[in-house]
């Protein structure tokens, strides 16, 4: 009995190892890799390493993430400690209600406490940089280092420093020489625990961050939209720095501190302590001041969305520095935006540019600055969102559709059922829904023949109902980017995506095509805005001429996959990269295609209330 036991347990070790680090091993493996996928291994290369080391982006985020981690732990460690060493000596109430106060931060779902800080750095008129990243991780790392200082202070005795004064000790002498060497594993632990939050930290980084300064967080999930197989070897070389810190941590550094703590004098020590902090105070400093250059130019587009050496030579071409931000969602930058953050160009979708020239957010194009608007389709201006483009200038466009495997899906029950394929238990379990409140009840309200900007909250409750019986019948997976290399590695017959994707993943599997139902669907138009509250008019106009240039449009429909405005570029990429590819030429011609309209809060909230019930399962 004991032998079965002993294996079993030598199994669970095992297993628990292997759920640990099998992820680890396959992303070192697929970095590896010679093509883009995520999932299928085609080749050996050290591609994505030389593409790593010649992305500025990421090198720059690297150095931002450990410089914060550096300061926030050293200021959040030294904080800490005299914190909980001062709480020690409290009155009992105020010590209960300090403790108390310091677990709100622990406690409080990250969102909250970034969105907190977001307006505090607003209302305080704060730019959001480097600055207002560092005084954040400061805030939600220090009650982090006072839970783990403050039972090893509760742990001595009370009269210690007492003793060691009245031994003829100072009382700096006291804390330093006797009070803090007793609790220093405590302080240890607290700067491990805060380094580690501060590096790995997401959302909070995400609401307080501006000026172009990002983390790595912040990158790799802005790099996580497309597929980006840097990611893989980014983590590689993170995973192995830790290895090697790790191994240097517990064989090399014991050995090392010992003899050296014996031949180190005090002025020595306190030499390295002052040059430490002189280097940290510059690399604190390279980061709080964006740039010295006389014109600043602050563009906030949705992420993996641009051919960012486009922003360098717009740079070199105008003298001047471009500062460039990402956001995941239309709504997640009408936050941001209007919790004061300014920027000068935009790239919303249709909807959200209706909002903002109804809240005034926007103001007018002055297109005699413009000479390439001669370059934009027909196809493409006067749209409902904005008649006239009077606020915005078209930047990709494309539709919403089905991508299918040929060799699985009928043409004929597609041409026969439209968007009610998605209903068709043949396919039951074969299916990628977008997840998108506004693009599935689009589905389904078109399955259904109604209007996608419906207020009918009957029609409205149909559509719900519709969502409600797919999801019981078809099991489908509501995906977002992750279904591009889903359906590149055929994981499934059908998925709801964007045209733009569909066209880069028909490219990499030839077995996949297009369909928009005649139903109707929804035509998205995303275009480039100049706030009101621009700061560089001139320069934003010329921004907006140069992404309308010939050989700049180009470069970025082929960098992102998408639909161009452009004539010249549309047309080279129609008969060249994406020759025979359907979705690259969104069909507008069908009077029951839409365009998303802007939604009051009332119907709005309906149709976030009902989404969260479809996705309750």
């Amino acid at each position: 009995m004991k032998r079965k036991n002993t294996i079993f347990s030598k199994l669970y070790v095992v297993l628990c190892l292997a759920f640990f680090y099998l992820p680890i091993l396959v992303t070192m493996i697929f970095s590896f890799n010679s093509s883009k996928s995520l999932t299928r291994f085609t080749g050996f290369s050290l591609r994505w390493y030389g593409e790593l080391i010649n992305n500025m982006e990421i090198s720059k985020a690297v150095y931002v993430s450990v410089s914060i981690a550096i300061l926030a732990t050293i200021i959040s460690t030294v904080l800490g400690t005299i914190t909980a060493i001062g709480l020690s000596k409290s009155r009992k109430v105020l010590k209960e209600l300090l403790l108390t106060i310091n677990n709100f931060p622990i406690l409080n779902p990250e969102i909250v406490t970034a969105i907190g800080l977001m307006l505090l750095f607003s209302s305080l008129g704060m730019t959001k940089g480097y600055l207002t990243m560092l005084l954040a991780h400061i805030a939600f790392c220090t009650p982090y280092v006072i839970t783990s200082v403050y039972p090893k202070v509760r742990s001595l005795d009370p009269n210690l420093a007492n003793a060691a004064m009245d031994l003829g000790a100072t009382p700096y002498q006291a804390l330093t020489k006797v009070i803090v060497p007793m609790i220093k594993e405590g302080i240890f632990a607290g700067a491990l625990l805060a380094f580690t939050m501060s590096f790995d930290d997401f959302v909070i980084s995400y609401f307080v961050s501006g000026n172009g300064v990002k983390n790595i967080s912040i990158v790799v999930y802005n790099m996580t939209k497309r597929i980006n197989p840097t990611i893989n070897a980014l983590s590689t070389i993170v995973i192995v720095v830790i290895v090697v810190v790790l191994l240097l941590g517990n064989l090399v550094l014991p050995k090392l501190q010992a003899s050296a703590a014996k031949r180190m004098k005090p002025c020595t020590r306190r030499f390295v302590a002052a040059v430490t902090a002189v280097i940290l105070v510059i690399v604190m400093g390279k980061w709080t001041i964006v740039s010295q250059g006389s014109h600043i130019l602050r563009v906030y587009n949705a992420g993996e969305y641009m051919d960012l050496s486009l922003l360098d030579k717009f740079e070199k071409e105008y003298n001047c520095t471009v500062v460039y931000e990402t956001f995941e969602s239309n709504e997640m930058m009408y936050t941001k935006l209007a919790s004061g953050e300014t920027y000068d160009v935009l790239v919303p979708s249709d909807y959200m540019i209706e909002r903002l020239i109804k809240e005034e957010y926007l103001q007018a194009i002055d297109w005699k600055k413009i000479p390439n608007k001669k370059n934009l389709l027909p196809e493409v201006k006067n749209k409902d969102y904005d008649p006239g483009n009077r606020y915005s200038c078209p930047y990709f466009w494309g539709t919403v559709g089905i991508l299918y495997n040929k060799n699985v899906v009928s043409q004929e029950d597609l041409d026969k059922e439209g968007w009610n394929i998605l209903k068709d238990e043949k396919y039951k379990g074969n299916l990628y829904m977008y997840d998108s409140e506004r693009d599935s009840f689009m589905i389904a309200l078109k399955a259904l023949g109604y209007s996608m900007n419906t207020k009918d909250l009957d029609e409205i409750q149909e559509a719900y109902d519709w969502l409600i019986d797919q999801r019981d019948t078809m099991d489908p997976i509501y995906a977002g980017d992750d279904v591009i290399d889903n359906m590149i590695s055929g994981n499934k017959a059908m998925a709801v995506v964007y045209s733009g994707d569909a066209s880069y993943i028909i490219s990499e599997n030839q077995d996949l095509d297009y369909y928009t139902p005649q139903q109707g669907t929804n035509t998205w138009y995303d275009a480039m805005v100049i706030t009101k509250d621009c700061s560089e008019v001139d320069l934003a106009h010329e921004f907006i001429n140069f992404m309308l240039d010939d050989e700049n449009a180009l470069s970025n429909t082929e960098e992102v996959g998408y639909t161009s405005t452009v004539k010249s570029a549309f047309e080279e990429m129609k008969n060249g990269t994406y020759e025979g590819i359907d979705s690259y030429i969104p069909k507008i011609d069908n009077p029951k295609n839409e365009i998303f309209g802007y939604q009051k809060p009332k119907i709005k909230q309906k149709f976030a209330e009902l989404w969260t019930k479809v996705k309750a399962k």
